[in-house]
């Protein structure tokens, strides 16, 4: 069967530099990204796009457009438009040929843009967009969505749970593996960042992919020692990074990064000194045969 991938862009967002890097110093931080006047960082919110001869897959949605100006501003999401649907259609689909949905975790900036965009109609309320795909989570993810601890309270969306659950199309994984998506993708997990984030792996000829989401989110993250104040515990971070990468690293793998505003996808590498890198960053990439 041949898989072809894309990488899909949407709607960007701006944070604190300090809270993305943990507790690396601002000099150590800012030569990888510059921080603009309120101190924020730029972030991508990127999805991956697969096309079997059968069916269509969609990595994430990315942060989207559901904000209203006032939120908006205080998550620095950039553009008010759904960018990733504007993304899907330059490639010739839109969110309603998408058969599934594989979501890494229910933190807003990657599953919000199932949601509808914004209006200023009073009567406007958050519609579930790709209204045919199977949306698939792990079980221990929804868990902590639906019964969140008052620490990640505000990473979540309840308008999002109820819209999942009453679609009828939720798929909640517990192995490492998914009937709908088949033995092509394996799943690993990690409980550092949140309870049951799922990393995709994808089989691919030139070594396995795997979707990042926020154990790698980007380059600098690479390096074992870095984390995100967003994390519950950065030590098991910092372990379950070193175990994937230490994985990659063997079998020649990449990682997809969501969050990188510059880089889409790369090569791990490890030198004599057992320090992780990156390289073969590609900053996007279309209709490339996995």
């Amino acid at each position: 069967m041949e898989r072809r991938i894309w990488s899909i862009e949407g709607n960007r967002q701006k944070l604190d530099g300090g809270a993305l890097f943990g507790n690396a110093p601002r000099a150590l931080w800012e030569r990888w990204a510059a921080p603009d006047e309120r101190n924020r960082i730029d972030l991508a919110c990127r999805a991956l796009l697969v096309r079997e001869d059968t069916r269509t897959i969609l990595f994430e949605a990315g942060i989207g457009a559901f904000f209203a100006p006032a939120l908006r501003d205080r998550f620095g999401v950039q553009e008010g438009e759904h960018v990733l649907l504007r993304s899907l259609e330059a490639v010739g689909l839109t969110h309603a040929d998408i058969d599934v949905v594989v979501l890494s975790h229910l933190h807003f900036d990657h599953a919000g843009g199932l949601l509808s965009a914004w209006t200023d109609s009073k009567t406007w309320a958050p519609e579930l967009l790709f209204p045919k795909a199977r949306f698939v989570v792990s079980r221990r993810n929804w868990e902590r969505a639906t019964s969140p601890h008052p620490r990640d309270r505000a990473s979540f969306l309840p308008e999002l749970n109820a819209l999942l659950e009453a679609s009828g199309r939720l798929e909640l994984v517990e192995g490492d593996t998914s009937p709908t998506l088949g033995p092509d993708y394996r799943f690993h997990f990690s409980d550092g960042h949140t309870p049951g984030l799922m990393l995709t792996e994808i089989a691919a000829s030139g070594g396995p992919i795997v979707f990042g989401s926020d154990l790698v989110p980007g380059r600098p993250w690479v390096h074992t020692s870095i984390s995100m104040g967003y994390d519950r515990y950065a030590e098991l971070v910092l372990d379950e990074k070193r175990a994937l990468l230490d994985s990659l690293v063997a079998r020649r793998g990449r990682v997809f990064f969501t969050h990188d505003a510059e880089c889409a996808m790369a090569y791990v590498t490890r030198d004599e000194s057992d320090r992780y890198g990156s390289t073969g960053g590609k900053p996007s990439f279309a209709d490339v045969v996995a």
